[in-house]
């Protein structure tokens, strides 16, 4: 007889209440280990409609107790459709974590980049971020968005199954925009991105600049970038100088001039190559000069060894700095030169067959090294080379107190090179050179901005004279532009085939460089080397062309002389190109030992601009230049010309 049939006293009415209360166990409690040994344990009816129960209530208890099913062997699929019919859903067990994770991304604006990569605007704490939908950055925004929503953790499966939706949203639904780092351009404005945590910009224009919270260009954020100077207005250009060692003003004058081109959102960028012996403080150059445009926690960094890092590096930040370069092997020289200019990189996609991921990028980059590390004529032409000079010991400051020194002015320095910007803006449309150098847009934006800071034709006097020094020092580091200019010395045309050149230049050398691994050994690399040193031999009157003569169409090489060219002049005086230095100009000898004057010795006509009697040394390019006028340097020699005048035989102005 069951404890019902007999009568209960109203006494004992509440007490047998408890007593039966006790017996009813909750069918949820020790389900999970019910489960491990029988994996039917969840399918009871009891189980199933307090799972119901739980999954409407407690959502995030009910995720975590079907995770630990699922571990304990229960069939989670047929578990899930009984709690749907249990509770009356039809359509299954209801949205899944991917569905809800796509509904939480509808609160992001989507876009795409012209390479299909991509995008997501963010709202956060009432600005706007940018991020890549594949980046850590949206990821965990959208981790965030789903805790909230659900108080759990969505599974990797589900949110990588949520992202390739919303790309695809973003590839087909959405609109196509720019992203840029650091510096942008949108209807003849740039933007600086600050890199701050409210995500503000400067704006500038041919008004002026100022701070904005949500600039109408796209910004994203690499990792490692760090926030720049507020700028603020009051400053003078000098004050940077303090920070840098610099020794002629020409110098400084290009130093400022790179720094104005980096704030530009299109190039060419010059490379700024800095060289000098230890002590010179080229780390410390490199480091001020990045911290003041484009900051990160690691400023100075290693060569790359391939391509692809160089392209991923200049990917993640505006300006690129390396530090202790003992030298340039061709490919990275030539790799250089595309980043200075614009170039890509493509490598195959991992794990496909077909697909490739592209880099494109023209990007600032900073070099520094003991030694004169750029030797190829092709980079040296996009280069601004500088020579530092040793920092005597009672000059020399703590590290500490130069950088808290720097940080307490870095917003005014930063605040008057934004005002030459403002300048460069105003002038640009109508600023013409008569002669166009390699790095023409460069040369037309520096020009268009120096106004803001000095007279006008200062950055043009410095610029060449600094190109004039480049023609020297790349001609005098390679070994068959020297001899070809050994052997034009005290001839005006020189004809015959590379077999025959090759001999020539082999007698002038001497055997120890003839046999050594950097000279040509064949008739077909001479060629080659040749070609890529033509540029600079022209600028110092000495024209290379290639022909082909009689029936059997033989090869010749043809090389002339410009009349009356004072580079070609002041080498023929002498045996050697160093010797006609050092006989023609004494030497600085300052009584410190310390040369006040730029390290490098060349002519001062290496480039054409020469009038006839200068001294062949150059102590301080920019005051000689000052007296020339802009549109007159590097604009006076005219290798096509002179030659017709003369009728000297087997000229040629095919190249």
């Amino acid at each position: 007889m069951s404890r019902t049939d007999n009568p209960v006293e109203p006494e004992n009415f509440i007490a047998a209440v408890i007593e039966a209360a006790e017996d009813i166990r909750d069918p949820l409690e020790g389900l999970v280990e019910k489960t491990a040994t029988d994996p039917g344990a969840p399918f009871e009816p009891d189980a199933l409609e307090r799972l119901a129960a739980l999954k409407k209530d407690d959502r995030a208890a009910f995720e975590t107790l079907r995770s630990k099913l699922k571990k304990a062997g229960c069939r989670i699929t047929a578990l899930d459709e009984a709690i749907a019919e249990e509770s009356g859903d039809t359509g299954g067990r209801g949205p899944t974590q991917a569905d809800i994770l796509i509904e939480l991304a509808q609160s992001a604006e989507l876009f795409h980049t012209p390479d299909s990569t991509g995008f997501a605007d963010l709202d956060i704490n009432g600005h706007r971020e940018t991020w890549p939908i594949r980046a850590k950055g949206f990821r965990r925004w959208l981790a965030r968005r789903f805790f909230d929503a659900t108080q759990g953790a969505p599974s990797s499966e589900a949110l990588q199954s949520a992202l390739n939706v919303i790309e695809a949203k973003a590839h087909f639904d959405a609109p196509e925009r720019i992203v840029h780092i650091r510096v942008g351009g949108l209807d003849g404005r740039l933007y600086l991105d600050l890199g701050d945590e409210t995500w503000r910009a400067v704006e500038i224009d041919t008004t002026g600049w100022r701070v904005i919270d949500n600039p109408p260009v796209r910004f994203r954020r690499a990792a490692g970038m760090q926030p720049l100077s507020i700028p603020v207005t009051g400053g003078s250009v000098e004050m940077l100088r303090s920070f840098l060692n610099v020794q002629s003003d020409a110098d400084f004058v290009l130093v400022v001039a790179w720094a104005l081109a980096v704030l530009r959102n299109r190039g060419p960028y010059p490379v700024i190559v800095l060289s000098g012996e230890q002590g010179s403080a080229k780390s410390t150059f490199s480091s001020i000069l990045r911290a003041l445009l484009d900051p990160n926690t690691a400023p100075l960094r290693a060569l790359p060894r391939e391509d692809r890092d160089l392209f991923i590096a200049a990917s993640n930040g505006h300006v690129l700095a390396f530090d202790n370069v003992s030298g340039l092997r061709p490919w990275i020289s030539d790799t250089l030169c595309r980043l200075a200019t614009g170039g890509g990189f493509a490598v195959r996609q991992l794990y496909t067959d077909q697909d490739e991921v592209l880099f494109d990028a023209t990007r600032p980059v900073i070099l520094n090294g003991i030694e004169d590390i750029v030797t190829r004529p092709d980079l040296a032409d996009r280069a601004v080379l500088l020579t530092l000079e040793p920092i005597p010991e009672e000059r020399r400051r703590p590290e500490a107190e130069l950088w808290a020194a720097f940080e307490a002015e870095c917003p005014r320095i930063l605040g008057v090179l934004l005002d030459a910007v403002v300048e460069g803006l105003k002038r640009l449309p109508e600023t013409r050179l008569e002669r166009l150098p390699r790095m023409a847009d460069f040369a037309l934006w520096a020009t268009a901005c120096e106004t803001a800071l000095w007279p006008a034709g200062t950055f043009w006097s410095a610029y060449c004279g600094n190109r004039d020094e480049a023609v020297e020092s790349v001609i005098e580091a390679d070994p068959i532009a020297s001899a070809v200019r050994g052997v034009m010395a005290t001839r005006a045309v020189w004809t015959g085939t590379a077999s025959d050149l090759l001999g020539a230049l082999g007698e002038v050398v001497g055997e120890r460089v003839a046999k050594s691994k950097t000279w040509p050994d064949s008739p077909r690399a001479l060629a080659g080397r040749l070609r890529r040193a033509a540029t600079f031999l022209r600028k110092i009157g000495i024209e290379i062309s290639f022909e082909r003569e009689g029936r059997a169409r033989t090869r010749t090489i043809n090389i002339a002389t410009t009349p009356s060219h004072p580079a070609l002049e002041n080498a023929g005086a002498q045996p050697s190109a160093s010797s006609a230095s050092s006989t023609s100009t004494p030497k600085p000898n300052p009584a410190n030992g310390l040369a006040a004057a730029p390290l490098r010795t060349v002519a001062n006509d290496a480039d054409g601009s020469g009038q006839g009697n200068d001294p062949t040394v150059r102590a301080k390019p920019l005051k000689n230049n000052a007296g020339i006028a802009a549109d007159g340097v590097d604009a006076k020699c005219r290798p096509q010309s002179a030659p017709e005048k003369t009728g000297a035989p087997g000229w040629s102005t095919r190249l």
